[in-house]
């Protein structure tokens, strides 16, 4: 995560502001329209202008919606950032917002909304923040091109690292850089640093050092220290692949972080809320179905229970019980090695999987062609033992019999009813190292807006049996 100096943390708290007020009267206008806008949609005029009963709304979106656009770090690297990105992090922020009020709605059962209102008000507040965040990128790139404006950096490290890193940086961030130096760590004393630093009125100094013995370079990050210089050192000598270095600190012990899964966050916090409110809502609507298959289940094999449930790897490999419908004959956990043996496992790797597999009655096929058998798995959700979206948890003994440790990388998310694999053929791949690439696919790429497409792209991959078996 960027370090922000006092400087950009007042501004950053000076922008919220701002924006809080254009939320404000982003409202205020959506109120004042929604007369013409009825009347223009042909649904009807209204007299009432106002936000009326709805200033609840504006309580919550009002100091919320800053709060929300830093969490998705709108207000990190303004001058900088690409625009598509900044699209992104404003409607994910907007969207979140409005699942909140939403929620609110719902549990606290407040009345008197207007829709057209509320969603006419996200509306605006999304073009106006757009707008404020083209202006004031224009106006800090302007102001970053004056020489006086310009931060003093050393680069300090030997001549290949300073090449290797100018190859790399964001042409943008340059052009908010005077490099005064390019001081060579190993021929030069860090006195000289000192000298250097007065004499430029230098900023930043940025240690390329991943050659240069560790007790220099922590010297030189103390005189930076006395001297109120910003040190900034690279720490690329940890060479990873996907993983995202953040700073902590433990016992008063600086240490750098690598994690590989999604940041504790607002969309964290927001899967949670559509985990355990979809989960209960989609519960409440397939009860029918419940009904269906506890029936069916007790007519197609009486005297067995209606419910099967299986140890299963979760989050890190934490072990639970999952549940589902039996669809198969009761003894056909003991029957497993048989079925291996004899007809074989049509996926290369330690899952299995088998087309008319023996062990399941014809009325289990049916409940599995149209995913029937996983409902109860809704329980697991609410539990938080799972959710609606993540990579599909598998038994125990198929976690330990993986052979290739990347595999279990896949376990470093909460296992869900759905993912990508479930929409783009299910059973009708075979490949376990396929399988694994589309969870951690998932996993590197997740986002909230992530989830809800999947969740929609569900719904015809389920009714329109893809790739079912």
């Amino acid at each position: 995560m960027r370090r922000r100096g006092q400087n950009e943390l007042f501004s950053t708290q000076i922008l919220q502001v701002f924006d809080a007020l254009i939320v404000w009267l982003c409202f205020v206008l959506a109120a004042a329209l929604h007369p013409s806008i009825r009347s223009f949609a042909g649904i009807g005029n209204i007299d009432a202008y106002g936000l009326g009963d709805m200033m609840w709304i504006v309580y919550i979106v009002v100091p919320l919606t800053p709060l929300i656009l830093e969490k998705f770090q709108f207000y990190e690297q303004i001058a900088t950032k690409k625009r598509v990105k900044v699209i992104n992090e404003l409607f994910q922020s907007i969207l979140l917002v409005g699942l909140i009020v939403a929620l609110v709605e719902v549990v606290f059962k407040f009345s008197g909304t207007r829709r057209l209102i509320f969603g006419t008000g996200l509306f605006y507040t999304f073009g106006f923040l757009w707008l404020r965040s083209v202006i004031t990128r224009r106006v800090l790139l302007e102001k970053s091109k004056r020489p006086e404006n310009l931060d003093h950096v050393v680069l300090a490290g030997n001549s290949e690292e300073i090449a290797s890193f100018l190859k790399e940086v964001e042409s943008e961030r340059l052009q908010t850089w005077r490099i005064v130096s390019h001081f060579d760590m190993a021929g030069k004393t860090v006195d000289e640093l000192g000298d250097l630093l007065k004499k430029e009125a230098v900023q930043r100094v940025v240690f390329l050092t991943r050659h240069t013995e560790f007790e220099r370079v922590a010297r030189a990050v103390g005189l930076c220290e006395i001297q109120g210089v910003e040190a900034w050192l690279d720490a690329s000598f940890l060479k990873t692949q996907v993983t995202r270095p953040t700073f902590d600190v433990i016992g008063g012990q600086p240490m750098l972080v690598f994690s590989s899964t999604p940041e504790l966050s607002w969309q964290l916090f927001a899967k949670h809320l559509l985990d355990f409110f979809g989960a209960v809502f989609i519960l409440l609507g397939t009860l029918p179905f419940w009904l269906l298959a506890w029936v069916g289940i007790k007519l197609a094999s009486p005297g067995a229970p209606v419910f099967f449930s299986q140890k299963r790897s979760g989050l890190y490999g934490k072990v639970f019980s999952i549940y589902k419908f039996r669809t198969m004959v009761p003894d056909a956990e003991e029957r497993l090695r048989e079925v291996k043996e004899s007809h074989g496992n049509e996926v290369d790797g330690p899952a299995f999987k088998l087309d008319d597999d023996p062990r399941i009655f014809p009325f289990g096929n049916f409940l599995r062609k149209y995913s029937i058998d996983e409902l109860p798995q809704l329980i697991n959700v609410i539990k938080g033992e799972m959710s609606l979206v993540g990579p599909r948890p598998l038994p125990v003994h198929e976690i330990e019999a993986i052979e290739n440790s990347a595999h279990r990388r896949r376990l470093s998310m909460k296992p869900g009813l759905t993912c990508i694999w479930q929409i783009t053929g299910r059973s009708n791949i075979t490949d376990f190292d396929e399988w694994v690439k589309l969870d951690t696919r998932y996993i590197d790429e997740w986002s909230i807006w992530g989830d809800v497409l999947i969740l929609l792209k569900t719904i015809p991959a389920v009714v329109f049996r893809k790739g079912a078996k």
